[in-house]
């Protein structure tokens, strides 16, 4: 795979990266609204099941950050290293052709 590739395949792989942390920020919301809601309706189920869905998801949430963090930094010193922004502008040139 070519350095241009690798770079484009690494930045998609951000992109969905962090549209994961942004779904999952989401579904914290919603658990967060259902905890909230059940205070006045006091389901025993919700009551107890919830604040560990909770838990579990936010783990999640945090390792997905951890790993989008590090996969940034990754693909931008990629980028920099083999100078893609250079690159890009060479295919921009060679598609002219």
């Amino acid at each position: 795979m070519d350095k241009l590739k690798k770079f484009e395949l690494m930045a998609k792989i951000t992109r969905e990266l962090e549209d994961v942390r942004n779904s999952q920020q989401a579904v914290l919301e919603k658990i967060g609204k259902i905890e909230v809601d059940n205070i006045e309706l006091g389901d025993k189920l919700i009551e107890s099941e919830i604040p560990e869905i909770y838990s579990r998801t936010a783990q999640n949430a945090d390792a997905i950050k951890s790993i989008l963090d590090d996969f940034q930094n990754k693909t931008e010193e990629f980028g920099e290293k083999n100078n893609v922004e250079k690159l890009k502008e060479q295919r921009d040139i060679n598609s002219l052709k």
